[in-house]
């Protein structure tokens, strides 16, 4: 057989990634791509790395230097900021997740859901309105953007207005994530931030001034052990939450929404019984937003295949495939079949592991579920009004058009 490759380039590994992860995980588990990209796809291997105090989330500081003009000017422009919390490692990382993550302990996102419901069901009004006059309901445009948008607009308090220029500056920014990043779109993406930043800035320096009952206001004060957040982490943060916040969401409810489709019994079973946590495990598990993740060894490490030994020396990226970790067939039974009653569900890799597991997990998953069930619950038929439409992405995947026939 042909020996398989990782290659994000590929329209064919774009539209669908499991059989070529598949074939990874089978005959190449621990895969050098011919970028020098060290590609994980067993179960074991991305969870000890994710776990590991012996790989750097750091890439700008702990890889290798490199001559390639694309990631030399990534490095160039994360110099010039705060790093994201997702960027750092310990003790940096542990001192920013102790001063922000009050905000996101599970009573805290519980008592949310009010909330939530009122943003789902007041976007199902408008689209059932609209259905009613003759128009057609997308998931995507309809529900899935605006209210991850407004619960963490409300969330910090800022302001809705500019819903259509932070859409914009979400995906422009999101798309330098990819391994297929180019210089023009960190150009654009430096636009983006040219005009996201001042909005920011103003609406930080106004509950400065006038603080509320809000999360930003709580970030601004936020203390502990005589340590606060710089100004410059704050609005690093903010982006983070802002952007990266709702980005995910959109894609795990239309992601979760087009495998429930697909599965009539298992939508049969989610409006019988709801959906549960592992419900939702079970659907990240299946078509998480987030497809990999990437981390560099601080010491040589070794991995085993058969009776071969990788060695990835310091410094080298790591590729670690959570899609292809969460569909292991050595974990998962039948892990290419959606089940909502599946026993270990809860062993996905989809919010990533280790100190870097996704501060918003709970939130995502919440109005995941807000949003399906009350769907659901509304309509007695909802079905595929046309093929979706997937965004041409890599690490951020996800339908970007989701047409839905749907009946009371």
């Amino acid at each position: 057989m042909t020996a398989p490759t990782f290659n994000p380039f590929d329209p064919a590994f774009r539209a669908d990634p499991h059989p070529f992860y598949d074939a990874l995980r089978e005959h190449d588990p621990v895969h050098i791509s011919l970028g020098g990209l060290v590609v994980l796809t067993r179960y074991s291997d991305v969870a000890t790395v994710l776990r590991s105090n012996d790989y750097s989330r750091d890439i700008e500081k702990s890889g290798k230097p490199t001559d390639d003009p694309i990631r030399t000017r990534m490095r160039q422009r994360r110099r010039n900021t705060s790093k994201s919390i997702l960027n750092l490692d310990p003790p940096d990382h542990t001192r920013l997740r102790r001063l922000v993550s009050k905000s996101f302990t599970p009573s805290a996102i519980e008592s949310l859901r009010p909330m939530v419901q009122r943003f789902v069901d007041d976007a199902l009004d408008k689209a059932e309105q609209r259905v009613r006059s003759g128009g057609t309901f997308e998931l995507i445009d309809d529900v899935a953007f605006p209210v991850p948008f407004l619960v963490i607009s409300a969330m910090l308090g800022m302001p809705t207005s500019r819903a259509d220029e932070l859409r914009e500056w979400s995906q422009v920014i999101t798309r330098t994530l990819e391994p297929t990043v180019g210089l023009a779109d960190l150009e654009e993406a430096d636009a983006a931030f040219a005009g996201l930043l001042p909005f920011l800035d103003e609406t930080i320096s106004e509950r400065r001034r006038n603080p509320g009952d809000d999360m930003l206001s709580s970030l601004i004060s936020a203390e502990e052990s005589g340590d606060k957040l710089t100004a410059d982490e704050l609005v690093t943060f903010v982006v983070l939450l802002y952007i990266a916040g709702h980005e995910t969401t959109v894609n795990l409810i239309g992601n979760s929404m087009l495998a429930l489709l697909r599965a009539p019994d298992q939508l049969q079973y989610a409006r019988d019984n709801g959906l549960g946590s592992n419900a939702v495990d079970e659907l990240l598990r299946f078509d998480g937003p987030v497809q990999h993740t990437v981390r560099v060894p601080l010491v040589p490490v070794q991995f085993q295949v058969g009776d071969r030994v990788v060695e990835v020396a310091p410094g080298e990226r790591v590729l670690t495939s959570l899609g292809a970790a969460s569909h292991d067939p050595s974990v998962f039974e039948n892990p290419h079949q959606l089940d909502l009653r599946r026993a270990n569900a809860n062993k996905h890799l989809g919010f990533a592991a280790g100190i870097h597991y996704c501060l918003g997990s709970a939130l995502a998953k919440l109005e995941a579920q807000v949003a399906i069930e009350r769907l659901l619950a509304r309509f007695s038929r909802v079905e595929l009004a046309d093929e979706p439409s997937w965004r041409d992405r890599l690490t951020i995947r996800g339908v970007d058009r989701l047409a839905l026939a749907v009946e009371r």
